[in-house]
């Protein structure tokens, strides 16, 4: 996909016309999303306790007017925007509070000392929608952000290194030093580095992408580029491999890694980068396999899980047994035993889904993210300006490569990373983080689709300027 030139994302062909704005359409499809996430929640009250309870009115209202908000903003203040982008964020987020509350209920049945998440993640939710306002109100022109890159990429670096400098009462859970916990309050900064991250990658690569495209020599029909040009993607695996050592977090190596490798390719067209970076994951994962001793049993786990069903591989196989027992068609919402899964809220939530909804339901959920997926990648083909071609494919290639990196870690197909299933999963900062990266998404795709604005009346020649006598 080329990036084009840097002209005006809001230009049009002269004589087109102005396309809908389809936010009838938006709000449609938020009422069908929040019809289905109290249809959800009260299917798992009556399964689970056999009766409504009354917070489901209090959810419900509460729910519906943080879409209300949301889809009101974008009205106001990002009227083009595509009609996609809220309600398939509306309907992962509703599916994944029913699915927390469901595992509430489990754990209070099994009388054991657990708070509820999901009011707790609705409050998140809603910290979200307010950041997301605040980026669509804020950020009215989504070019003005490459002025800022580098001040981002330093942001990004700081708050990935954070974690890793303090001692690890307040940055480590699960082996990983990847939080910044403080008075009963813990944030992952990582989540929030990614975007930075991503803003920056986008506006260097449009900066050089004319350098990072020359071809040096052509090997085994390949243009490789020069060797003084593999100074970004060395330095993105040099990133995170230091990630990866120093807050021993798996997950956000490869997703940093795998964003820029991608967004170099988009932007070059040059398929030798993504030679490149292949070579280089796998020279950093043999590396990491044989040095670092987490890594080692991840890897082990993966390729043999029941041998270590008793230790380290319980979780993995646990999730297996869960959606070997959901099947097509799935236990029905609170009819499975998904609290069996550790971590279930967070790290293991798509085999809760794939347990209770069946192969069926996940598959729907997948869908649901590759809508959102395409989407923003429809957005980087028809914005006009390069840096925006960018960065809408590196923020929507983020969301995929997520999702297929946690997917393929619950089912078996690929080591567990520790990163979260996007919008579903229990968790604050990576669903505040989201709520940012779509806000940018919805600015930019409504940069794409806003009419242009009518041309200015040329200006006379000179010859033909009316001429005066005036007497003085």
């Amino acid at each position: 996909m080329s990036v084009g030139p840097s002209t005006d994302p809001r230009a049009a062909a002269p004589g087109t016309t102005t396309p809908p704005r389809r936010r009838g359409t938006e709000l449609a499809m938020l009422g069908f999303a929040v019809l289905i996430t109290l249809a959800a929640q009260a299917v798992v009250d009556l399964t689970v306790t056999g009766g409504l309870r009354p917070e489901l009115a209090t959810f419900g209202g509460w729910f519906a007017g943080l879409w209300a908000v949301a889809h009101l903003v974008v009205r106001r203040f990002a009227p083009y925007a595509d009609p996609l982008l809220l309600p398939s964020v509306a309907l992962l987020v509703g599916l994944g509070l029913s699915v927390i509350h469901r595992l509430d209920l489990a754990a209070e049945q099994a009388d054991r000392t657990s708070r509820e998440d999901a009011p707790v993640q609705l409050v998140w939710a809603t910290l979200g929608v307010l950041l997301f306002v605040a980026v669509l109100v804020v950020v009215r022109d989504h070019r003005l952000l490459s002025r800022y890159a580098y001040t981002l990429a330093l942001v990004g670096l700081v708050l990935l290194a954070v974690p890793a400098v303090l001692p690890s009462s307040l940055s480590e859970v699960n082996g990983a030093k990847i939080w910044i916990r403080l008075a009963g309050f813990s944030i992952q900064p990582g989540e929030f580095a990614k975007i930075c991250l991503i803003v920056f990658f986008a506006a260097y690569l449009v900066d050089k992408r004319d350098v990072l495209a020359l071809a040096s020599r052509r090997v085994v029909g390949l243009e490789l580029p020069r060797a003084r040009d593999l100074g970004p993607v060395l330095a993105a695996w040099v990133l995170s491999i230091l990630v990866l050592v120093f807050e021993r977090d798996l997950g956000s190596s490869l997703l940093l890694f795998g964003i820029f490798v991608v967004m170099l390719y988009t932007a070059t067209e040059r398929a030798s980068w993504l030679l490149i970076g292949l070579v280089l994951f796998a020279g950093a994962a043999l590396i990491a396999y044989q040095v670092f001793g987490h890594v080692r049993a991840r890897v082990d786990v993966w390729l043999d899980p029941f041998a270590y069903r008793d230790g380290a591989g319980y979780q993995l196989v646990q999730s297996l047994f869960g959606l070997g027992t959901g099947g097509l068609f799935g236990a029905g919402l609170g009819g499975g035993r998904p609290d069996q899964v550790p971590v279930a809220k967070s790290d293991f939530i798509a085999a809760a889904i794939g347990e209770e909804l069946g192969l069926f339901g996940l598959v729907a959920v997948i869908i649901v993210y590759l809508i959102l997926v395409e989407r923003g990648l429809r957005t980087s083909l028809i914005v006009r300006d390069a840096f925006g071609k960018l960065l809408a494919a590196g923020l929507a290639f983020a969301i995929a490569w997520q999702v297929f990196v946690v997917l393929g870690g619950v089912t078996g197909l690929l080591p567990l990373t520790g990163l979260t299933t996007p919008f579903l999963a229990y968790g604050g900062s990576s669903l505040v983080a989201n709520f940012v990266l779509v806000a940018l998404l919805v600015r930019i795709s409504d940069a794409a689709r806003r009419p242009a604005a009518p041309p200015a009346p040329p200006k006379p020649a000179l010859g033909d300027a009316p001429t005066e006598v005036v007497q003085t």
